[in-house]
């Protein structure tokens, strides 16, 4: 297993010196570069050496290098050791700087959730890429098809028979044979269930002349939040065991089933005890944030202390004048979720609530560990990465405080 990062609790997590320094104060005058005005300094990416962080106007989203390159080895090994390769999500970072990062690490592609975020990481240099989600409308067809025609390691999901056959037709009018898999639902959420329907339309898609079966992948999400590792792994190996059965069953009527892919980071130490997996659709592990950090490490922590949490917003003291409380420029359009709270670096008495639209309410439980004032800065752990990246146009890659690089979220609101 990795190496044991923090410490045993939250508290002590989002307090000690492993997290970062004891607390994050920013001495003023603050220069506040904009993005723009970075990316005018910066040759292709990378910025100018010695712009320190405390120099980004905010809110600002921020990953350490040092932190996300850690947790990217750490994953690669541990995958390594279990014999299974990592095909990450990118609906995580929807940059494709990072995407290319985790192929040339050893991922042996991405997953994207949705075409428009596939066709932003094609248009900027990724192209293995699995979709995960079944595309019905004829438009998104033909678009699927326009990636494929150019990408020949693109493959799609399919859980419907009106949609294999859709999407056979359209491949032959392209021109090609697009590779599929098929969505076997783990859940409520999407795909067709596990059991002979599914054999029936892996069946079909093998007899369809423009599609050429790949084999299935089965997500569960529900799972992955799950609490205790011993719970978790538990209802991972129960959930899936239907859609093993049904793998198996394809397997024996000689469909091609090279592929099996899902899981998640909550499970990526699981799925390699499931018969057949062939690889795992991680995600969050990169940045991490408060949900999952709750969940448990398979050590017996409370905290899952396997990955650090690598993506954090920089944020501004807007209010100082109400007794035991902060107000910050960092609200739900800069952190979406409300809940769990983000948890605030270095004060663990700080009640982090981002219920307001563009303020951020702190208020204090215990003291904190200084006065602050209007201007000075705060950083933040989120509460669930995803949609905050989908929050910004930028994304800062800093590296001992500094900033090295100035990413562009390219998927941002690629939501089709």
């Amino acid at each position: 297993m990795p190496a044991k990062q923090f410490g045993s609790s939250r508290r002590t997590f989002l307090s000690g010196a492993a997290a970062l320094s004891a607390y994050f104060w920013i001495p003023k005058p603050v220069k506040g570069y904009t993005a723009a005005e970075l990316r005018a300094s910066a040759d292709g990416d990378r910025v100018r050496p010695g712009i320190s962080k405390s120099d980004l106007d905010t809110p600002a989203l921020c990953v350490d290098l040092d932190k996300m390159e850690k947790n990217i080895a750490t994953m690669q090994a541990s995958l390594r050791k279990f014999g299974l390769p990592s095909r990450p999500h990118a609906k995580t970072h929807k940059c494709a700087a990072i995407a290319k990062y985790q192929i040339a690490t050893g991922s042996i592609g991405i997953c994207c959730a949705k075409l428009s975020e596939a066709e932003a990481m094609v248009a900027n240099g990724v192209d293995k890429i699995l979709m995960t989600t079944a595309n019905p409308s004829r438009s998104k067809i033909r678009r699927a098809m326009n990636i494929r025609k150019s990408h020949p390691s693109f493959i799609q999901a399919v859980d419907e028979e009106q949609n294999a056959r859709d999407l056979s037709a359209a491949a032959k009018e392209a021109g090609i044979v697009a590779d599929v898999v098929i969505d076997v639902a783990v859940g409520t959420r999407s795909g067709i269930p596990a059991g002979p329907g599914a054999l029936a339309l892996a069946q079909l898609v093998d007899t369809l002349p423009n599609l050429k079966l790949r084999g299935i992948l089965s997500y569960d999400g529900g799972v992955q939040h799950a609490k205790g590792f011993e719970n978790r792994k538990e209802r991972a190996l129960q959930t899936i065991g239907p859609n093993v059965e049904t793998f198996e069953m394809m397997k024996k009527a000689g469909l091609n089933m090279e592929i099996f892919s899902g899981g998640g980071t909550g499970t990526y130490n699981i799925m390699h005890l499931t018969p057949g997996f062939t690889d795992v659709q991680v995600g969050s592990y990169l940045f991490m944030d408060m949900q999952y950090l709750a969940i448990g490490s398979e050590t017996g922590d409370a905290v899952f202390n396997d990955f650090a949490p690598s993506l954090t917003v920089l944020t501004t003291v807007m209010n100082n004048r109400f007794p035991d409380r902060l107000t910050t420029d960092a609200g739900a359009k800069a952190l979406t979720l409300n809940t769990p709270n983000a948890g605030v670096i270095g004060e663990p008495g700080m009640d982090y609530s981002a219920s307001s639209d563009e303020f951020g309410a702190i208020r204090f439980t215990t003291p904190p560990s200084k006065d602050y004032k209007i201007g000075d800065r705060l950083e933040v752990i989120v509460p669930h990465c995803d949609p905050v990246v989908n929050e910004y146009d930028e994304m800062y890659g800093i590296r001992k405080d500094r900033v090295e690089v100035v990413w562009q979220v390219e998927g941002r609101g690629k939501s089709q």
